[in-house]
């Protein structure tokens, strides 16, 4: 039974993929689907027919999910690159504070003393609504070798530099992972559209439209049937009655027999009797 049901979905998503591919509603053969007139595809069709109002809810629940994380990512978006402005703006001033406190030298001696990257990025996945979005976060990872940096002078503007730049990453980690997040969102929200109303105006109409020819066949199959069996019921009536008949003319002869043998004159001798009667004796004169 499984492995009918397998066979049977398999094939309704391949017609709604050719139906949507097509992008046409055709009427009469193409509305339904081909299968065989038996018993068991009739009752998956039921089945997928009976399950279909509950993968509309489901599919529309996840839709609705989706889309208030799909507003509530769009929110965090904007005012995220409202406030990346402002950040790195504050970032530059505080490079040029630097420079101008350290020295332009300032810049090789921190690219100099570079050997690992200490501000780091993974990711991980989060489940929203049955669709898997990638999240982006920073974590600092060993010691930095700047903390030294800008000793003789300019040592606060330096610190100031490097917290404002942390800062500056901080957002645009947060921004990279809220646009990926939502570009994700949006194609899996076109996604569950589409297969909301193909559910809607394609499958379930076509399984509807199969229902009501299997109905028909199927009750034209017991018709046909039923007519089947009343002409061979017909036909073994006749034939019985012809028994009867025959048993009955058969019984009436022996009855006849019978009554001829008790008075000494069977049907033979009566029937030549009467046969000769017309003919003429030589022996008689007159």
């Amino acid at each position: 039974m499984h492995s009918k049901f397998s066979n049977l979905s398999e094939c309704l998503r391949i017609g709604l993929r050719h139906q949507l591919r097509l992008g046409t509603h055709d009427k009469g053969i193409n509305s339904r689907y081909q299968l065989e007139l038996k018993s068991d595809s009739f009752v998956l069709l039921l089945l997928s027919l009976s399950e279909c109002p509950r993968d509309l809810f489901l599919l529309r629940r996840n839709l609705l999910l989706a889309w208030q994380n799909f507003r509530q990512i769009l929110k965090k978006i904007v005012s995220t690159k409202e406030s990346m402005g402002d950040v790195m703006k504050n970032s530059s001033f505080a490079l040029t504070e630097a420079k101008y406190s350290a020295g332009e030298n300032i810049k090789h001696v921190v690219l100099e003393n570079v050997q690992n990257a200490t501000l780091k990025v993974r990711s991980r996945q989060e489940n929203i609504a049955g669709v898997k979005l990638p999240k982006f976060e920073h974590f600092s990872e060993g010691e930095t070798k700047n903390d030294l940096t800008g000793l003789a002078r300019g040592g606060q503007q330096v610190q100031a530099c490097k917290a404002a730049y942390v800062k500056s990453i901080e957002l645009l980690v947060e921004l990279a992972s809220l646009q990926t997040s939502f570009l994700t969102l949006d194609e899996a929200i076109k996604t569950t559209n589409r297969r909301v109303n193909a559910l809607e105006n394609v499958v379930k109409p076509r399984l509807e439209n199969t229902v009501t020819y299997i109905k028909g066949e199927l009750d034209e199959l017991e018709r046909e049937d039923f007519f089947r069996l009343k002409k061979i019921q017909g036909y073994k009536r006749r034939e019985v009655e012809k028994q009867m008949a025959s048993a009955r003319l058969y019984a009436e002869e022996k009855a006849a027999e019978d009554l001829s043998l008790k008075k000494g004159i069977t049907l033979g001798s009566a029937h030549n009797l009467l046969s000769h009667a017309s003919q003429k004796d030589e022996d008689i004169i007159f």
